[in-house]
């Protein structure tokens, strides 16, 4: 016998089984009870909610012999035709692939005809959203006045797109998301009758990234269990096998985000990436996090039923957000929000992350006004600190800038090796790899100390990347080569506001001024 989808194997038979939808089940039992069925109703909600589950179970209690305080007793002839897919009063129509005129006009013709068995002939139009303009047209007045025994049950995911001419003849259920706590206790109950050994940490990160679907959660618990089949599902392997990260990793990130830890962010990813971990996914679960952070911030009651995390958890986030400003992870949560949502179609998801990483690490790089915060933070806790700042010059008065940045003056000579190096500097770039190559054809040419070159770029990764040990000593080698013998290198961040020219001697303009060469 083939395996059964524990979706499908658990499917509820009556509405007591049904999870984290009462407003609904309370209202259909009643309607039944009463006998006050209506004609047409709408089932509306996210995916997995159990609005196909509730028309098959409304289906059943209708025409059900001897209902049971509103719901399908189960045993009568009804009951079970009806579940083994053999009525031919439930009519379940797929509009995704059935969403024609023509598709409708059949359903209006045998509409016509009575039930053979049973009470009701129940149509259920799944993902109704997807019929043409005519096929609406041509269900309307048989959607407001069908025969006697007809139900319609229409349910969607997108309700916006039903016109309102439908709406107005329907009754409406919103389905709710299911809440983690509901979903979790399903799946413990399931996996008891399963006999499966499964770590409540487990079963509750299940229920959180099923997003309130029951389905999706019961779908990711099959797919868990196949892998480590035979064994207890812990917490640990259910993120192997989903491709998510710990929380630990969250925190450390987060700590070098502080340090403005560039090298220590892109190794950490580095790590992520090679666990062979989801990388939508990490930047999914860091925002929930600091979303986590932000509430325990901000928050004067207890929020552990809102966040939703174990004692051991809250007390390390609340650890972590005395460290942090509310302001500083607001930035955060836009910038990995902004990240969440171009990197589900990028090609280079890992690029993506490391400039972001960047971009947090170095609040210099933005302009946003949360960014300027950050940066004003940063000079205060360096002034606490004692450390000396010079104020950019965008934020000087022009008499300052004047008095503090003369413009430098030339230089009374020039290294003849410096001399070809800025003559050739085209085609020695030109032998570079990317990104190398395009670092350099930014840079700027200048004269350091001890008379080696000076190569001053404006951008912060420029400078990251060639300032890195093994990049400079790459620099040196392709100059090297070019020259025949030793040549040492100095790179330079140029400020924030700053102008080359202004600085520094541009190379690249005096190099063919009749300046005195330095004698050898």
């Amino acid at each position: 016998m083939s395996y059964t989808a524990l979706y499908r194997k658990f499917r509820p038979d009556i509405f007591e089984d049904v999870k984290g939808q009462d407003h609904i089940v309370t209202t259909l039992r009643n309607q039944i009870k009463a006998d006050r069925i209506g004609h047409a109703y709408l089932f509306t909600g996210t995916r997995g909610t159990g609005k196909t589950t509730i028309a098959k179970l409304f289906a059943k209690s209708v025409n059900c012999e001897n209902p049971v305080d509103g719901s399908p007793c189960g045993q009568c002839r009804s009951c079970q035709t009806i579940a083994s897919g053999a009525s031919v009063n439930v009519i379940e129509i797929d509009a995704a692939s059935n969403n024609g005129v023509d598709n409708i006009r059949e359903i209006i013709d045998e509409v016509s005809y009575s039930p053979v068995e049973g009470k009701f002939k129940v149509y259920i139009i799944d993902e109704v959203h997807m019929l043409s303009i005519g096929a609406f047209n041509a269900l309307l007045k048989t959607l407001e006045e069908p025969p006697s025994y007809v139900i319609f049950i229409l349910a969607t995911t997108e309700v916006h797109k039903i016109p309102i001419t439908i709406l107005s003849r329907c009754q409406r259920y919103d389905f709710k998301r299911i809440t983690i706590e509901t979903i979790a206790d399903r799946l413990r109950e399931l996996m008891d009758k399963e006999q499966v050994q499964v770590e409540e940490k487990a079963l509750r990160y299940i229920a959180k990234t099923a997003d309130g679907s029951m389905r999706d959660a019961l779908s990711l618990l099959d797919q868990c269990i196949a892998f480590h089949f035979g064994e207890e599902l812990t917490y640990d392997k259910v993120l192997d096998v989903l491709g998510a990260v710990d929380t630990e990793v969250f925190a450390r990130l987060l700590e070098m985000i502080q340090a403005q830890d560039v090298t220590g962010c892109i190794a950490l990813l580095e790590e992520v990436v090679m666990q062979g971990r989801e990388l939508t996914q990490f930047v999914t679960d860091i925002t929930w996090y600091l979303r986590n952070l932000l509430l325990v911030k901000t928050s004067d009651s207890d929020i552990e039923d809102v966040i939703d995390v174990s004692s051991d958890n809250l007390a390390r986030l609340k650890a972590e957000a005395e460290t942090m400003d509310a302001e500083e992870i607001m930035r955060q949560i836009r910038i990995f929000s902004e990240l969440s949502g171009q990197i589900k179609y990028a090609t280079q998801k890992r690029i993506l992350i490391e400039m972001t990483l960047i971009k947090l690490c170095r609040p210099a790089m933005e302009t946003t006004n949360d960014a300027v915060v950050a940066r004003v933070k940063d000079l205060e806790e360096k002034i606490e600190k004692g450390v000396v700042q010079t104020a950019p010059v965008a934020i000087q008065s022009t008499e300052t800038v004047t008095a503090a940045a003369p413009k430098p003056g030339l230089p009374k000579a020039i290294p003849d090796d410096i001399r070809q190096i800025v003559g050739s500097w085209h085609g020695i770039v030109a032998e570079a790899s990317q990104p190398l190559k395009t670092h350099l054809k930014n840079a700027h040419l200048s004269l350091g100390g001890d008379n080696r070159l000076l190569i001053v770029v404006d951008d912060g990764v420029a400078y990251d990347y060639l300032s890195d040990e093994e990049n400079r000593k790459h620099v040196e080698t392709m100059i090297s080569n070019f020259l025949q013998k030793e040549a040492a290198v100095q790179i330079q961040n140029l400020a924030p506001g700053r102008h080359f020219e202004e600085n520094y001697v541009d190379l690249t303009k005096v190099i063919n001024m009749d300046i005195e060469i330095e004698d050898e």
